[in-house]
C-alpha cells in the first residue's frame, strides 16, 4: 500500500555556504517525503519524475502527486540489491524509452542487469520491458551491485558493476565484476569497445578494477567520471578512461576493514590513479557534474552524495583530477542516496535517512 508520498513545501529552512560559493545561501524544500528505500530519480521532460525504491517499486511525482508505476522487472530485494538506478533516454519526448538497472534472479545467485522499457503515454505502465544486458555470472553475495547507468554522447550506455564482493574478479576480465561496460540502446557490443576481440574477455568491458561504482556521470566534454566505494578509506573519484585498469584489489588508497593491507601499495605501472580519493570513508553515492543556470558559479562543479557522513561533496574539476571545496550539510542530507540537476537549473536528491527528496534553488 502506498502511503503519504509527498510534502508540498511544507517547511523551507535555508543552508548558510562557505564564501568560495559566491552566495549567501541556498535554500532546501522537501518535495516528496514517506518514501521507504529510495535509489534514483530521473526527471522527465515535462517537469515529472521517476522515483525508484529498493523494494522494487517504480514512482511518477507529478505536481505534487504521486503513483506507483506498473510494470517494474522482478527483483532481489537482498543486502544491496534490489531496483537501483533510473535513467531517462536522451530522445524520451520522441521515443518515451528509460533504463533501469536492478538486481536479477540468477543461476548462483543475482547478478547486475539493464533493463530498457517505454513508458506509457499517462504515466502508469512501463511497456515492453526487456533485459539489454545481464552481467556474467551470478554469485550469492549481496553486496556491490554498482548499477549506476549514463547515456554517453553518441546513445551508447554505460553501466558500472560491483566486484559483488569477490574482490579478484575485479581483475578477471572473463566475468563483468568489477567493471564499467557499454553496449548498445539495443543490448548489442558497440565495435570500438576496447577488447571486442580480445579472447577470455567480456566484450562489454570498457573499464575494470572497479570495487564499488556508486556514482556515475558525464562532464561537458562528455567525459565519464564514477564515484566509488574503497574499503576503510580510499573512497575515489575517477576519469573513467576507455581500457583502463583502475587496480582494485591490487592498489588502493584504503585499508580492509580488518585494518591489513590491501594489495601492493597505493600504485603500479599499468593501473589508473583516482581523480581525489578519501579517507577516511564518506561512502560516495550519486555523482552530478551540473551545467545549469541557477548556479552559474558552480557551473562544471562535481556533486558526491555521501551515505555514511550525512552531506553533499562539492569538488572542482581542473584538468583530470578533483578537490573537494565544499560540504553541504543539514538536517535534509541524511545519507545521501542520489543527486540530479532539473531543466531550471535547481539540485534535486535522494535523502535515505529521511524517506525524501529535497529541492536545492536559490
Amino acid at each position: 500500500m502506498l502511503r503519504l508520498l509527498y510534502m508540498s513545501a511544507l517547511f523551507v529552512f535555508v543552508l548558510a555556504v562557505s564564501p568560495a560559493t559566491g552566495r549567501a545561501d541556498i535554500v532546501f524544500t522537501p518535495v516528496v517525503t514517506g518514501l521507504d528505500t529510495p535509489w534514483a530519480i530521473a526527471h522527465l521532460p515535462d517537469g515529472q519524475v521517476l522515483i525508484t525504491e529498493k523494494d522494487g517499486r517504480v514512482l511518477l511525482w507529478s505536481a505534487g502527486t504521486l503513483r506507483e508505476v506498473e510494470g517494474a522487472p522482478q527483483v532481489v530485494d537482498r543486502g544491496q540489491g534490489g531496483l537501483m538506478d533510473v535513467t531517462v533516454a536522451r530522445d524520451f519526448a520522441r521515443s518515451r524509452t528509460v533504463f533501469l538497472s536492478y538486481s536479477k534472479r540468477q543461476r548462483g545467485g543475482a547478478g547486475t542487469a539493464l533493463a530498457a522499457a517505454t513508458l506509457s503515454q499517462d504515466g502508469r505502465r512501463l511497456e515492453d520491458l526487456r533485459d539489454i544486458f545481464v552481467m556474467a555470472p551470478g554469485s550469492s553475495g549481496g553486496r556491490h551491485f554498482g548499477s549506476r547507468i549514463v547515456e554517453n554522447t553518441d546513445g551508447t550506455l554505460f553501466l558500472a558493476i560491483g566486484d559483488r564482493g569477490d574482490r579478484p574478479s575485479a581483475q578477471d576480465r572473463e566475468n563483468h565484476a568489477g567493471s564499467v561496460i557499454r553496449i548498445n540502446r539495443d543490448g548489442s557490443i558497440p565495435s570500438d569497445n576496447p577488447f571486442v576481440n580480445t579472447p577470455g574477455v567480456q566484450p562489454e568491458i570498457w573499464s575494470f578494477g572497479h570495487r564499488n561504482p556508486q556514482g556515475a556521470g558525464l562532464d561537458a566534454q562528455g567525459r565519464l567520471w564514477t564515484a566509488e566505494h574503497g574499503a576503510r578509506g580510499g573512497d575515489e573519484i575517477n576519469l573513467v578512461r576507455k581500457g583502463a585498469n583502475y587496480g582494485w584489489p591490487v592498489i588502493s588508497y584504503g585499508r580492509h576493514y580488518t585494518g591489513g593491507k590491501i594489495g601492493e601499495g597505493t600504485a603500479r605501472a599499468g593501473m589508473e590513479q583516482p581523480a581525489s580519493y578519501w579517507d577516511p570513508s564518506i561512502a560516495p553515492s550519486g555523482l552530478l557534474v551540473y551545467q545549469g543556470d541557477m548556479f552559474p558559479d558552480w557551473r562544471g562543479h562535481m556533486f558526491v552524495g555521501s551515505l555514511k557522513d550525512d552531506y553533499i561533496a562539492r569538488l572542482t574539476i581542473s584538468g583530470e583530477t578533483t578537490r573537494e571545496v565544499e560540504r553541504i550539510q543539514n538536517e535534509a542530507t541524511t545519507r545521501v542516496r542520489d543527486v540530479a540537476d532539473a531543466a531550471d537549473g535547481s539540485i534535486w536528491f535522494i535523502s535515505v535517512g529521511n524517506g525524501a527528496i529535497y529541492r536545492i534553488s536559490d
